[in-house]
């Protein structure tokens, strides 16, 4: 990197920081920080959700494996992205909406207190953040390693840098900084991802390169789902995408809360469903024509930032990485707003017992030190994802398999079928799910099942997400709970009609 890459990228940085300080304007209270008061635009929304549903990783973890195993990815994550959301668009969207709207929730944990009881909300509340912390680390490690392959910057100072920032903005901003950070880094990006394919075509020969390029790569890369990935893994992580997108991923239900109406909530869905088909691929052509450009590359992760190195001038380059950046700095930021909504309206409440409720401006303080300590805790554990399994580990495999667990009870949840599925259902799934994780990864099933290693991503990840399905529908069945308050809530949440505000608290 030249100085004119640093000096775009430090505009970008410092771009971010100012929108952060604007933002901060727009926070007078709690529910401004968690749920920008309810106001957000939808295309805002929508902008956003999409942004904050990929991160470095795909240009580090994805990267490697576009260099690998082709256009595969594509396939098993993008694409059923988006099918997810179109499914899930006339269901789950508006019952967010709804649910800030007719019960004042700024947490999406906040309704489980009701829907479940409490010991239920705390456990899913606890190891939900626990779990955060891995996954936003991962994103920290994955820009690191970008950092380092474009300028050389040590690894501890890459996540210094690109974590530090987030922390300012989004403590200053809350929602509203990460949903405005979210859109100028579309924009950013958008340029920066087109000049990048650009460069790769012109490398390859024009846009004929498109269509050409295909019969010069391996059989394999062509196909949709083959080695590792097979149809089975893809059904299975259809499934995690499902349940994450449309809201069991904490921060991106927060998209949703954030919507002034449920017909706003569900154009978001749609804006950010269109966005996963059109835009990966776009990102995606360079990491597929890499091997042709490096044939021999020992590090496939290091494919993407080797081919901004090689193909771009200097300015285009630190414009590129701040592109990369921006999505991590997107993931990281909602994340770390959602858990905090988490803590700080379902998690310290408990913890203070029976002292009195915490007014709104003691909310929005606490709201901002948790986001802090938050961000500060998943840098330093950035620092060890190795030990982890590295950026694909945690982000495919750890995450893949232990969101599944939290997140049926919380979308599931939210649909009259599961009323029976109560506070039982919603605590063995979590244990089901999390003893089948550890189970798996103490005793691999490729030693016990002689299962073929082209299907163990596949098991590792499903066999605790249907473990825990399973559970929770036959607990439902077998213990069904029937609560007059649980009932009012789904059918507060079920109908577009004003119903009774239902009080939370």
């Amino acid at each position: 990197m030249g100085f004119l890459a640093w000096l775009v990228l430090g505009a970008y940085f410092a771009l971010m920081i100012i929108v952060g300080y604007w933002a901060r304007k727009k926070v007078k209270n709690a529910s401004d920080f968690f749920t920008a008061g309810g106001s957000m635009p939808w295309w805002l929304s929508g902008i956003s959700h999409h942004m904050s549903g990929y991160s470095s990783a795909v240009f580090v973890g994805y990267a490697a494996l576009a260099y690998t195993s082709g256009i595969t990815v594509y396939f098993w994550w993008a694409s059923s992205i988006a099918l997810s959301l179109l499914l899930g668009m006339g269901i789950f969207p508006a019952k967010w909406a709804r649910m800030r709207q007719r019960l004042n929730v700024i947490s999406p944990l906040e309704y489980l207190k009701i829907r479940y009881n409490l010991p239920a909300q705390q456990l899913l509340g606890w190891s939900g953040a626990f779990l955060k912390v891995f996954d936003v680390g991962a994103k920290w490690s994955a820009s690191a390693i970008l950092l380092h392959v474009f300028a050389g910057v040590p690894f501890l100072w890459g996540v210094l840098l690109t974590g530090g920032v987030t922390v300012v903005y989004s403590v200053m901003g809350g929602l509203w900084a990460d949903a405005l950070t979210d859109l100028s880094q579309f924009v950013i990006q958008l340029v920066a991802g087109i000049s990048m394919l650009v460069a790769v075509m012109i490398r390859l020969g024009g846009v004929s390169s498109l269509w050409r390029m295909w019969k010069l790569l391996p059989p394999d890369h062509v196909k949709p789902f083959h080695g590792e990935y097979t149809v089975v893994f893809a059904a299975t992580y259809f499934f995690v995408n499902m349940l994450s997108y449309n809201g069991g991923t904490w921060s991106l239900a927060q998209r949703f809360l954030a919507s002034a109406t449920p017909a706003d909530a569900r154009r978001s869905a749609m804006l950010s469903a269109f966005l996963y088909l059109v835009w990966p691929p776009v990102l995606f052509f360079p990491m597929w024509a890499a091997p042709l450009i490096f044939p021999h590359l020992q590090d496939p992760s290091e494919s993407y930032g080797l081919l901004t190195q090689t193909l771009l001038p200097s300015g285009l380059i630190g414009l590129v990485l701040a592109g990369l950046f921006a999505h991590t700095m997107a993931m990281t930021s909602s994340d770390a707003n959602a858990v905090s909504a988490v803590i700080v309206r379902d998690i310290i409440p408990v913890l203070r017992g029976k002292r009195a409720k915490l007014q709104d401006s003691p909310q929005l303080l606490l709201g901002r030190i948790v986001t802090f300590s938050f961000l500060l805790l998943s840098m330093v554990l950035a620092l060890f994802a190795s030990h982890f399994g590295g950026v694909v580990g945690i982000v495919i495999l750890w995450y893949g398999a232990l969101s599944g667990p939290i997140a049926i009870p919380i979308l599931l949840g939210l649909l009259l079928p599961f009323r029976r599925s109560g506070s039982a259902a919603a605590i063995g799934c979590w244990i089901a799910g999390a003893v089948t994780f550890g189970a798996l990864k103490m005793f691999p099933p490729q030693n016990w099942l002689s299962l073929s290693p082209r299907f163990a991503n596949a098991f590792t990840v499903g066999a605790p997400m249907f473990a825990a399905l399973l559970t929770y529908l036959a607990l439902g069945f077998i213990a069904p709970e029937r609560r007059e308050d649980s009932n009012n809530l789904l059918m507060t949440l079920d109908s577009d009609v004003e119903e009774t505000v239902l009080p939370l608290r």
